[in-house]
C-alpha cells in the first residue's frame, strides 16, 4: 500500500477503535499482516497506532464529558507494568505462536454478551478501597436523556485484570480495549458508555509503555507509523465525537462485528503459519 491508502484506512481504524473502545491496533495489526507486513512489526507498529488513537478520542470524550480520569489513573499503574512485561516476552518469542494468542484474547470479548443496562446506583456500598480512592461519578447520556450516576466496585480485583490486559496489549500490539472494558463493566461496575470511553485514555499510556520496548528492539516502522498515527487519531477524534449519539445496542452490534472478523483473519494466519 502507499502512504495514502495507508492514510485513508487507519481513519476508518481509528473510527472504529473510538467507537468500540478497541483503540484501533485491534484491527490494524490484523490488517497489516494481511497485507505481508511481518507479525512482530505490525504489532510494533500498532502500539503506535494505538498512542495516536488515545489521544484523539480522548479528546471527544473529554469534551462529551463520559470518560472518568481519576478511574484511568488509577487503572495504569497496573497496564503500564503489563505492557512492559507483555512487550518484553513478544521480542522473543516465535511469531506464529502470536497470531493465536491474539486470537485467544480476542475470544474473551465476548463475555461483553451479558452486559448491564446503565442504571442509577448511588446507594451501592462500594468497597473500602474504592471508596478511599472516591472513584465515583456520573454522566449524561444523551440516548437516554438522563444523567446517569454509577459508584466502582471492587477497585483491587479489577487492577488486577487490568494487568492481564496490560500484559496482553503488550504482548500483542493491541489496546486490549475489549478487555479493558469487560473488566470495568463486570468488575468495577461502571456503565457501558463511560467504560468505553474511560478505555481510550488508559490504552494510550498502556501502549506508552509497551513501545519503549519495541523501540529498543529496533522492531519500530517508522515508514508505516507516521500514516498510521496520523489516520487513527483523526478517525479517533471523529469516534469520540459520534460515540454519545448511538444508542448502547448499536455500539454492542459493532463491537461484536468488528471483533469476529478480526478473530477469524488471526486463526487464518496463524493455521497458515504452521
Amino acid at each position: 500500500m502507499n502512504i495514502a491508502a495507508l492514510l485513508a484506512l487507519s481513519v476508518g481504524v481509528g473510527f472504529l477503535g473510538s467507537l468500540t473502545g478497541l483503540g484501533g491496533a485491534s484491527i490494524l495489526v490484523p490488517v497489516l499482516s494481511l497485507l505481508g507486513v511481518p507479525l512482530k512489526e505490525a504489532i510494533a507498529s500498532g502500539m503506535v497506532a494505538v498512542i495516536a488513537t488515545s489521544s484523539g478520542a480522548a479528546v471527544g470524550h473529554l469534551r462529551e464529558g463520559i470518560a472518568d480520569l481519576k478511574v484511568a489513573i488509577y487503572l495504569q499503574v497496573f497496564t503500564i507494568v503489563g505492557a512492559i512485561v507483555g512487550a518484553s516476552i513478544t521480542t522473543v518469542l516465535p511469531a506464529v505462536y502470536l497470531y493465536f494468542f491474539f486470537a485467544a484474547f480476542l475470544m474473551t470479548s465476548f463475555l461483553r454478551l451479558r452486559r448491564r443496562v446503565p442504571r442509577r446506583i448511588t446507594g451501592d456500598r462500594q468497597d473500602p478501597v474504592a471508596a478511599w480512592l472516591g472513584l465515583r461519578g456520573s454522566y449524561y447520556d444523551e440516548a437516554l436523556r438522563a444523567h446517569v450516576p454509577y459508584r466502582v466496585q471492587h477497585a483491587l480485583l479489577g487492577g488486577s485484570g487490568m494487568f492481564v490486559a496490560g500484559l496482553a496489549a503488550g504482548m500483542l500490539g493491541i489496546g486490549a480495549g475489549a478487555f479493558k472494558v469487560t473488566v470495568q463493566e463486570h468488575v468495577l461496575r461502571i456503565p457501558p458508555k463511560v467504560s468505553s470511553a474511560t478505555s481510550n485514555f488508559i490504552i494510550g499510556m498502556t501502549a506508552l509503555g509497551g513501545v519503549s520496548v519495541y523501540l529498543a528492539s529496533g522492531l519500530l516502522n517508522l515508514t508505516l507509523m507516521a500514516p498510521m498515527a496520523a489516520g487513527t487519531a483523526s478517525g479517533a477524534i471523529a469516534g469520540g465525537r459520534a460515540l454519545n449519539r448511538l444508542s448502547d445496542r448499536a455500539l454492542r452490534i459493532l463491537f461484536y462485528v468488528v471483533i469476529s472478523i478480526v478473530l477469524v483473519q488471526m486463526l487464518y494466519k496463524g493455521v497458515r503459519a504452521l
